[in-house]
């Protein structure tokens, strides 16, 4: 097993039970107390765990931290490529669309290479790569200048004014948090500001997020819970949630990881 394998199983226990222990995790993944040891060193250094005698445990994160795109991307793994094969379906041929920076975004990025004649814009470097890669001719990419973020995104009077000219089909939103006050948030004050130009170039609100996002609040709203024409998430969703976002947002779509 990879050792980027590997810490994705170990995020995937800390977020099931918030704390991991060095002994299980060398059962459950069948490698050595040292390479177990290694990898929560590793994702210490990354500020998502912090380790403790015989194990470790997820760093609370305020509302000002924003990890950055490495540190995201070992997190929730299936879920997010659940979420994005199912948000491809979303996207029409011959369609003009906006995607965020985020992981998950990242992810959803990677389905769109074989819809023609679909023209992205983004604000994301790595969906900007990705669709540049892999896409095929009948796919335009537009990205965005701007400054750049711990997450990769690119944010600011530029973005912003690229934005604002804009008339899309939809916008695919990746977030820090979701809550049934503060609606879609993130940490930094300039991606919150660039996002909701984003959206209001837009005629509709795709927001993509795993259900760990809920209850997590970052610094500045984004949009509120209303403003989603639609939200995919995964079934890891609680009951509470789910009922929250299925009475304010236009349609709940859970995917199973």
């Amino acid at each position: 097993m990879l050792a980027a394998q590997r810490r994705a199983h170990i995020l995937a226990e800390l977020e099931r039970d918030g704390i991991v222990r060095v002994s299980g995790l060398v059962g459950l993944l069948g490698v050595s107390d040292m390479t177990v040891r290694r990898d929560l060193t590793a994702l210490e250094r990354q500020g998502i765990v912090e380790k403790v005698h015989g194990g470790a445990m997820l760093r609370a994160e305020p509302a000002t931290s924003e990890p950055g795109f490495e540190a995201k991307s070992a997190r929730r793994l299936s879920e997010k490529e659940a979420i994005a094969a199912r948000a491809a379906d979303l996207v029409a041929p011959g369609s003009a669309i906006a995607i965020s920076a985020g992981t998950t975004t990242h992810h959803f990025a990677r389905h769109l290479v074989d819809i023609p004649g679909l023209t992205v814009v983004t604000n994301s470097v790595w969906v900007a790569d990705v669709l540049h890669r892999s896409a095929t001719d009948t796919v335009s990419v537009l990205l965005t200048g701007g400054l750049r973020t711990p997450s990769d995104a690119l944010v600011g009077p530029l973005a912003i004014a690229a934005l604002r000219s804009l008339h899309l089909d939809a916008a695919f939103l990746g977030v820090h948090g979701m809550d049934g006050q503060a609606g879609f948030s993130t940490p930094n004050l300039l991606e919150a500001e660039t996002n909701r130009a984003m959206i209001r170039s837009a005629r509709r609100l795709v927001v993509l997020s795993d259900s760990t996002k809920w209850g997590v609040v970052g610094l500045s709203s984004m949009a509120d819970l209303s403003e989603a024409s639609v939200v995919v998430t995964d079934t890891g969703l609680s009951p509470q949630a789910r009922q929250t976002l299925g009475d304010a947002v236009g349609e709940l779509v859970l995917v199973q990881p």
